[in-house]
């Protein structure tokens, strides 16, 4: 069971700091007394409008008299820089804040057995899934390892935080290719608003077997809309099992997944520019809209921060290389070609990136040209003018009508949340292994 939930349509600023000290507080009852060397694993800042930053910080403060060090759970993300991190998380010295190096700075743990991961898919992955975790986490003592996180709908995991934190935020290469191509060749929207995926099956049974012996407990946060449709935090979930999970991530396919009788035209999704720079975190906006847009709609992502499309060159380089240009093509290619192989999550980005020709998907970046954008497959709009049509001092979220006559439906942070059809959520052949827990 859950160590303690706080659950309220508005959870104030006031009882989330209430919740950090308890959360202090129980730690030194049920994990140890003296904390003199505590880690703090928040989110980077793609995940910055959950409010994780201050509470990080709020925890950072709250120990004066130990050894504190945070690491942003970046996966393969672009580290933050020193302006970055005063950003999110204000006060924390900047030496106290280490980049996850996912190359280099990992230690291997164990594996995810092939057998394990080939039973969970059904056959459609069948390899071993590497556990390497950051070095620091692993090789250093600490006393206590507080998650801090956003549960929120995910395309991989079902659903993101919890274990995600250790086996995608701090993985290594091996670790986050191998699991991501798993989700891909699975099926994002076999994935999308699961309780328990396959992936994250597997991340349950090595937690349970390899990480049990971490002084650690999770800070969960789940946030709705409010009736001025204000994003707010509406439940802090503390603890340090499973459950702890399945409770948070109850609430957020409670709260975050709106549902429809049938799709839509034309969305309009809005990615802010001091969160999303590549189109491989904007690219949230097509996940999390794909299982609502109708046959032949159209996806307008509105993207005035976006200057790249992968966050490491490499990665940048494929997607340039062959695009959002659908699954087949993309698993047609990835059997031949060396690039494609040596980073296989790069791969499976292509995969969730693309409508499989079933709708369109237009960009309006800030800093990527034309050229750019329909080589990797998408249609281009001009950012400045979209923003000018699709004002967002003007536009409400939800359903507009625009002075034209155009009916768009208008997502503000698709991040945080999931839209789909009804039909499509409630498929039975979408697998979700929660069932019986």
């Amino acid at each position: 069971m859950a160590w303690f939930t706080v659950q309220a349509p508005h959870v104030s600023d006031t009882q989330i700091k209430e919740a950090c000290d308890r959360l202090l507080s129980e730690a030194r009852t049920r994990i140890n007394k003296d904390l003199k060397r505590v880690l703090l694993l928040p989110p980077d800042l793609t995940r910055a409008h959950s409010g994780a930053g201050w509470i990080t910080e709020y925890l950072y403060n709250a120990l004066p008299d130990a050894h504190v060090e945070v690491i942003p759970t970046l996966g393969q993300h672009v580290p933050h820089t020193e302006a970055e991190n005063k950003w999110m998380f204000g006060s924390i010295p900047n030496d106290r804040i280490f980049p996850h190096d996912w190359r280099n700075g990992v230690t291997k743990v164990a594996n995810i057995p092939a057998a394990m991961v080939k039973d969970t898919t059904d056959g459609a992955a069948d390899w071993d899934i590497p556990v390497d975790l950051n070095s620091k986490l692993i090789d250093e003592q600490w006393d206590l390892i507080i998650n801090v996180g956003h549960v929120v709908p995910h395309e991989v995991l079902g659903f993101a935080n919890h274990n995600k934190n250790y086996y995608i935020g701090l993985g290594g290469k091996d670790t986050i290719c191998a699991s991501h191509i798993a989700a891909a060749v699975y099926g994002i929207e076999n994935n999308l608003g699961c309780l328990i995926t396959p992936l994250r099956a597997c991340y349950n049974w090595s937690e349970n077997e390899h990480l049990q012996n971490l002084p650690d407990v999770y800070l969960q946060i789940v946030m709705q809309r409010d009736a001025n449709n204000k994003l707010v935090t509406s439940g802090i979930f503390v603890g340090d099992d499973l459950d702890t999970y399945l409770q948070a991530a109850k609430q957020s396919r409670e709260q975050n997944i709106t549902l429809f009788d049938k799709p839509i035209k034309k969305v309009v999704a809005v990615m802010q520019a001091d969160e999303f720079r590549a189109t491989w975190v904007a690219n949230k906006a097509v996940y999390r809209t794909r299982m609502a847009i109708a046959d032949g709609g159209e996806l307008l992502i509105i993207a005035p921060g976006v200057e790249r499309f992968g966050e490491q060159p490499e990665v940048d380089a494929l997607i340039r290389k062959y695009g959002y240009k659908g699954t087949p093509r993309t698993l047609a290619l990835y059997k031949t070609e060396a690039d494609m192989q040596e980073i296989p999550h790069g791969v499976a980005h292509l995969i969730h990136g693309s409508s499989e020709g079933r709708f369109h998907i237009t960009y309006a970046p800030g800093h990527l040209t034309k050229e750019e954008i329909e080589q990797v497959g998408y249609g281009y709009a001009d950012c400045e003018e979209m923003q000018k049509r699709y004002d967002p001092a003007v536009m409400k979220e939800g359903w507009n009508t625009m002075p034209d006559g155009e009916e768009v439906f208008y997502i503000s942070t698709p991040s945080a949340g999931l839209w789909a059809t009804k039909e499509k959520l409630d498929n039975p052949s979408r697998k979700d292994l929660s069932k019986g827990l």
